[in-house]
């Protein structure tokens, strides 16, 4: 008799694959709640007792299956512009930094447009005079990966913008947009582009701005950085302190969302 075609493992919500994870990289320790039941229900991990009277909790052969299918399929629909991102964002988090993708932060840009000018003015007013002078306008950027050192220490905090650009076109387009460069820097100490090699030549960006290049292929190759941005000292403002409250930085798998949030990893250096 031919045997019956296997189950197919069940929807899952996000709560019961971060749980899987977490035993999957633990003891697996029980916590006796509702997420431990419908995975024990489901059939993705077992619980089991030892001569002392101690359980712990393990991964079934099905509850492994199902994050490998879970892996592969969260692979296949990322874009080639996401997945350098997280490549780019796993080594950020990997040198100790907090990391966050894609907010939407207030920053200042320089402005030198004349905000009166008089009949007996010339045709071209000196921009230094204080009535040429416009004020400081403010912009939304939207960085694709924006971090800081995870410290205690408001002056070490060295705060990073990196671009990702996976096409020529897409890297030109920003080169020419010069107001979203200018927000970029007053957000940060540092700014980079992180592009694959060969799309553009290291001497076609701006010096101020740090390169890192893809060698290969994006999940299986390598980040190379080139010149280093040029580094200056930035405070956050209050309003960007706002923003990264309200966000929720990147996690490394199995880790809580504000994992990385907690004691200071004691490097006090600049």
């Amino acid at each position: 008799m031919a045997e019956p075609p296997a189950l197919k493992p069940p929807p899952l919500p996000r709560t019961h694959r971060t749980r899987l994870m977490q035993i999957w990289r633990s003891a697996g320790w029980p916590c006796k709640d509702a997420v431990e039941i419908d995975l024990l229900a489901a059939g993705m991990i077992t619980l089991h007792g030892s001569a002392e009277g101690r359980e712990t909790l393990k991964l079934s052969e099905a509850g492994i299956q199902w994050l490998a299918s879970e892996r592969q399929r969260n692979q296949r629909v990322l874009s080639d512009h996401d997945r350098l991102a997280m490549k780019m964002a796993g080594h950020l988090m990997g040198a100790g930094r907090i990391v966050w993708r894609e907010l939407s932060l207030r920053a200042q840009i320089e402005a030198m447009v004349p905000t009166q000018v008089q009949e007996a003015s010339p045709l071209w007013p000196d921009v230094d005079a204080p009535e040429a002078r416009a004020k400081a306008p403010w912009r939304i950027a939207r960085p694709d990966l924006f971090s800081v050192r995870n410290t205690s220490v408001e002056a070490y905090l060295q705060p990073l913008v990196h671009e990702i650009k996976i096409s020529r076109a897409d890297l030109l387009s920003d080169l020419r947009h010069g107001a979203k460069r200018q927000s970029y820097q007053w957000l940060s100490c540092e700014c980079h582009y992180v592009f694959p090699a060969g799309i553009a030549e290291p001497d076609e960006i701006p010096e101020a701005f740090g390169i890192w290049l893809l060698h290969g292929d994006i999940d299986s190759g390598r980040l190379e950085p080139l010149p280093p941005a040029r580094h200056a000292s930035c405070t956050l403002p209050f309003a960007v302190w706002l923003a990264l409250a309200k966000a929720t930085p990147l996690q490394a798998e199995g880790l809580g969302a504000q994992a990385q949030l907690g004691a200071d990893n004691g490097d006090q250096s600049p």
